[in-house]
Formats: structure tokens, sequence, C-alpha cells
């Protein structure tokens, strides 16, 4: 283990979370995601504990994100052994995703979630996890938009198509 005072191998320990992108995602790091709850170190300071929030319960990505997180901070030398253990202490909301994250995800063509104070008041949040009739295209910014299915991939994905630019994309939906 290094001998670095707990703030340095802490401010390692984000900095190399900023580099372990989302499975699913590959553009969006678990940090800009929102994912990471807390990035602490045991009270004798030889334990890295991460805890992470799945997005969903069930989340397929959850196992990969866990052992990517546990290579990447082992790797760094900062603690004797890294712990990543599942928090549902709070629920992950979309809220949690960056703006950097948003932005990310708008580049690889997904449209990022609606924040959740933009949701019409007319529409109950919880309905089909605020899936929109309307989104905005991420490839050429169009509301010229129809919603094809409230289903995507994902349980957090909706799909929609751009009648502007003929182009299909998804949107994650707000949570």
């Amino acid at each position: 283990m290094v001998a670095a005072s707990v703030e340095i191998r802490l401010a390692a320990a984000w900095n190399a979370l900023a580099d372990v992108n989302d499975p699913e995602i590959p553009t969006v790091s678990v940090v800009d995601l929102g994912v990471i709850r807390t990035v602490a170190f045991s009270s004798d300071g030889r334990t890295l504990e991460i805890e992470l929030m799945p997005t969903f319960v069930g989340c397929p990505a959850v196992d990969v994100m866990r052992d990517e997180i546990t290579a990447k901070l082992s790797a760094l030398g900062i603690a004797d052994e890294v712990r990543v253990a599942l928090s549902f202490v709070e629920a992950w909301t979309s809220e949690r995703i960056t703006a950097r994250g948003r932005e990310r995800l708008r580049r690889s063509g997904f449209a990022p979630p609606v924040p959740q104070g933009r949701i019409p008041p007319d529409r109950d949040p919880l309905d089909e996890l605020a899936v929109l009739p309307i989104a905005s295209c991420p490839y050429c910014g169009s509301r010229n938009t129809t919603l094809e299915n409230p289903f995507g991939p994902t349980l957090c994905r909706a799909i929609y198509y751009c009648a502007a630019c003929r182009q299909p994309f998804e949107q994650f939906k707000t949570v």
C-alpha cells in the first residue's frame, strides 16, 4: 500500500473511477452516470470501500461494473483490499447523471433523460418511468420525433424515431 494521505488516495480513487465506463454505454463513466455513492477507506486505512448504486434492481451490468471497479482500483496500489458493495441506502435517480454524462450520452446517440423538474405537470413521473411522447433527437436536435416503443433494450431506455433525420434513437428514462 502506498504511504500517502487519505485525501490523496481518495482523489486517486475518484480519478480512476472516472476511467471506468458503463459496460452498456462505454462513452459514459460510472462517475458521470452517478452510480458511485461513496468512496471511503476503512478505519485502519487498509481497505478501500466503494458503494455502487444500481440504476435498477437486477441491472445486468452491475457485476461487470463491480469487477471493472475492483480491478481498476486494485491496480492503483492505494489499498491492501478493494471492496465494492451494492448500495440500496438510497435509490439511484437519473438526476445523478452529471452534465458531462448527459452530453456524452447525447454525443453517443442517446437522448439523455429529461430533468425531473421538466416533466409536464399533467404526466405522472412514474407513468412508464416518465416516457414522454416526444423526445429531442440526439443527432439533429429535432422534436419531430415519435415514441416507437416505451421498452428499449434495457429497462432504463425507450426507443424513438426522428422524422427530420430519419434516425431511430434511444432515450434514457427519467427515474
